[in-house]
């Protein structure tokens, strides 16, 4: 071990530094296991570590993406309250994402908001315990015109995004339509947010 010593540092503090990613999200639950066969089914996710109060599950290079702590006899979600709305997770292109939807829909796990934001084609689901999960793809190759579209004048008459069947679009998809048209999302002019609720 050296002894040499380090130069003394002045952190900058002047400005926030973002976080470099995402590393995980971790739910409270009373059904552990499953919650656990949920998200190794929808997300392709594999324990690193499972015991009767804690799972930690990745599908990925990170050790854990999504966990979980086992809290018996927790009160069901009530509607009308505030806390966490959902986590997305992106995939590489629109097969990928109509394909795991084929696949979940096969098993029985079908989506409650299909939407096209714009800069995403989105498929949310509600997970065992009744959060949500958003599955997207993003609609543009260039970041920067995926940020665009949220100072267009489209996104100004309707920030909330067009309702898609997504049966439809599979099949579209299969018959071999282009990705980047299908995942286009129609101008349907202004939309009363009023009503809109957010699942």
């Amino acid at each position: 071990m050296s002894n040499t010593a380090i130069a003394p540092q002045v952190l900058d503090t002047s400005r926030a530094i973002p976080p470099l990613r995402l590393a995980h999200f971790v739910l409270r639950t009373s059904r552990l296991a499953e919650m656990v066969e949920w998200y190794r089914t929808v997300l392709g996710a594999e324990p690193a570590f499972q015991n009767e109060i804690l799972a930690f599950l990745s599908y990925d290079e990170e050790h854990h993406r999504v966990a979980f702590v086992n809290m018996p006899d927790l009160a069901p979600q009530p509607e009308g309250i505030t806390g966490f709305h959902h986590a997305a997770f992106t995939y590489a292109s629109l097969q990928d994402l109509m394909a795991t939807y084929k696949r979940l829909r096969d098993l029985g796990i079908k989506p409650i908001f299909p939407i096209n934001h714009g800069p995403t084609t989105s498929l949310y689901y509600a997970d065992p315990d009744g959060n949500q999960i958003e599955l997207q793809v993003d609609n543009y190759d260039d970041i920067a015109d995926a940020t665009a579209f949220f100072f267009s004048p489209a996104f100004a008459e309707n920030p909330i995004g067009v309702e898609f069947d997504p049966d439809e679009l599979l099949a579209r998809l299969e018959a071999g339509e282009v990705e980047a048209e299908l995942k286009r999302r129609p101008d349907i002019g202004k939309v009363g947010l009023e009503g809109v609720k957010l699942r």
